[in-house]
């Protein structure tokens, strides 16, 4: 057994981050009370593999079943396991209530109703939700006749998060599509790779890429039983949003996805850039802060001082890895995330996830695979927000100060329109235009967008068209088509938007349709829409009467986007805030390094600090 040092306690470190914020990131989930269980309805009847389903009428008319089990609960002896099939039930199930949120710290961005840093959710949580137009078990399609389906990966930073926020009924029912919602596996136990627990292990166990395999197996369980609910498992299309996103560019490049679906959409991604130095090696051996040997000698020790941490790792490195894997597996939730509290905002953890480990995913840079040809090349779209960081800016003191600690105002505009233009641009070359540049060079069929809707109202005195704009996550509505979410968010979709909005969110539902459809976004599911053609030029979604949809060819590189930066008279003159914008550009950076990124601006900063 492991011996552990004495802890100090400490107070949670202060967050005053707005509800409305809130609402953006999670669409409203943080206010949403769970609202009664509905009544189950005989015509959802359904058999799948594992026994009976019931599932009831949703909104929109379409028909739901949520919470169905997709892996057996990774608990015990499956903790740090790949995912091991569903068990079969006897008699029929209903499948009327969302399954439980996978670990995670509470927050604003969360669930409200548990207090923020406390630990929320089940280890029992790998389950999936299905959305699907109104059939009769008689009248499921079947054949030729099945419908496209599409598997939404939710985002929240691979950390926080559910299924159970998004309302995928209007979509379903207005597209005639199957749409699946899923849960995965988050933050320290959806990624979390050390030698010890590879002892022994099955080669996929090995990864430490658990939420990625959570996701595989989803699809395994799409690909045996959404013929059940009319779906078509030679069309399956995933799409997701931001940590979705990236997960999504994860299954492109990962060998053990092949075949499990026949299209892609990532909606705000990043590439998977996590090594295995990074996610285990502690940090004096090249390994990330918070990687799974500094997390062990936090574990170890009940005491913040450095001479305990010391002793911490050179304990763990005398320890068999029989007894480390024994030591880990027996912590508690709230022990083990407790351990990455330094780590933590808003619930969101920042630690290495989505590892290059050689089995899951390629060892070699995700741009390389793209380019060699050597992913699961299938038809792609990939696209950005126009206005990506403004989330995160709104509530950075550096940039906005707040009335009674909650109505922000910008402290100085141009420098926020600047900031903005060059971090969302960044987000914009390294998440959308040179993943699908490489993706070309490798044979891959990509097309690509920029979301750019911003009429939000002025309220109380802030203009959140400016404030916030065309920030990051303001697009996932318009995909689903549904708007009610929350009270908060419900202030930013006014009347005198809807017009525009509905026009827009009908556009983008008839596009994301197509592709599973068809394959290509083409002209919509109707086509009545402009023609949308593989790149390299983008479609610019938007719903002004001036531009509305509409084509560009304004593709960004890493180095274009620094060369911007050197060039913005705003900054060029003032060395802190020059700094201040390179190296949070440089945090997005995949291909550049901080002494090419000060070469293209023509500058002299200092890195940006490990996180």
């Amino acid at each position: 057994m492991i011996d552990a040092c004495r802890r100090t306690t400490r107070a949670d470190r202060p967050c005053a981050v707005a509800v409305l914020l809130c609402g953006l990131l999670t669409l409203g989930a943080c206010a949403k009370p769970a609202g009664p269980v509905p009544a189950s309805d005989p015509a959802t009847r359904r058999a799948l593999a594992a026994g009976e389903i019931l599932g009831f009428t949703g909104a929109y008319g379409a028909q739901v079943w949520r919470g169905l089990p997709y892996a057996k609960p990774p608990l015990g002896s499956l903790r740090w396991s790949a995912p091991q099939p569903a068990v079969r039930w006897s008699g029929t199930r209903e499948a009327l209530s969302f399954g439980a949120a996978c670990p995670q710290l509470a927050s604003r961005f969360g669930d409200a109703a548990v207090a923020a840093g406390a630990l929320t959710g089940s280890e029992d949580c790998l389950t999936l939700n299905v959305f699907a137009p109104p059939f009769s078990p008689a009248t499921v399609p079947a054949g030729d006749a099945r419908l496209p389906v599409l598997v939404w990966i939710h985002g929240g930073g691979n950390s926080i998060g559910t299924s159970g926020t998004y309302e995928a009924g209007n979509l379903a029912q207005r597209e005639n599509v199957i749409v699946v919602t899923i849960n995965y596996r988050l933050g320290p136990l959806g990624w979390f790779r050390h030698p010890a627990l590879a002892e022994g292990a099955d080669p996929d166990s090995t990864s430490g890429n658990f939420g990625t395999l959570d996701q595989i197996a989803a699809l395994r369980w799409v690909e045996r039983n959404i013929s059940s609910f009319g779906g078509n498992p030679d069309k399956v299309t995933i799409f997701g949003e931001s940590a979705g996103g990236m997960n999504v560019y994860g299954l492109l490049l990962s060998p053990l996805a092949s075949g499990l679906f026949d299209r892609a959409i990532v909606q705000s991604g990043g590439l998977p850039r996590a090594t295995i130095a990074e996610a285990e090696n502690l940090k004096a051996e090249g390994g990330n802060p918070a990687s799974s040997s500094e997390t062990l000698a936090r574990l170890l020790v009940e005491a913040k001082d450095a001479k305990c941490m010391s002793e911490a790792r050179g304990r763990a490195r005398s320890q068999s890895p029989e007894a480390i894997a024994a030591f880990l597996r027996g912590r508690s939730l709230e022990q083990i995330f407790a351990a990455y509290k330094d780590f933590e905002f808003a619930g969101m953890i920042q630690m290495p996830m989505v590892f290059r480990d050689g089995r899951v995913l390629p060892k070699a840079a995700p741009l390389e695979v793209f380019a060699a040809g050597t992913w699961n090349q299938v038809p792609t779209i990939v696209g950005t927000n126009r206005d990506e960081q403004k989330l995160f800016m709104a509530f950075d003191p550096r940039f906005t100060w707040q009335i009674l600690w909650v109505l922000p105002r910008i402290r100085e505009p141009e420098f926020y329109a600047s900031a903005a233009r060059h971090w969302s641009a960044i987000w914009k070359a390294t998440g959308a235009d040179e993943p699908a540049a490489a993706m070309r060079l490798g044979g891959g069929e990509v097309w690509q967008y920029r979301f750019d809707w911003d009429a939000e109202p002025t309220l109380l005195g802030t203009d959140f068209s400016v404030l916030i704009g065309v920030a990051h996550a303001i697009e996932i509505p318009f995909v689903f088509g549904h708007f009610q979410l929350s009270p908060q968010l419900d202030r930013l979709f006014t009347a005198a938007s809807a017009p525009g909005r509905d026009a827009l969110s009908q556009a983008m539902m008839s596009y994301w349709a197509a592709m599973a459809f068809d394959g290509t976004p083409g002209t919509g599911r109707a086509g009545d829409l402009p023609a949308w053609p593989a790149g390299p030029d983008f479609m610019v979604l938007d719903a002004s009467e001036a531009t509305g949809l509409r084509l560009s060819d304004a593709l960004l590189r890493e180095e274009d986007v620094f060369r911007g930066i050197g060039e913005d008279p705003l900054l060029r003159g003032d060395a802190e805030r020059l700094c201040l914008v390179l190296n949070g550009a440089l945090r997005r950076a995949v291909r550049l390094d901080a002494a090419e990124a000060n070469r293209f601006a023509r500058a002299s900063c200092p890195p940006p600090k490990a996180e």
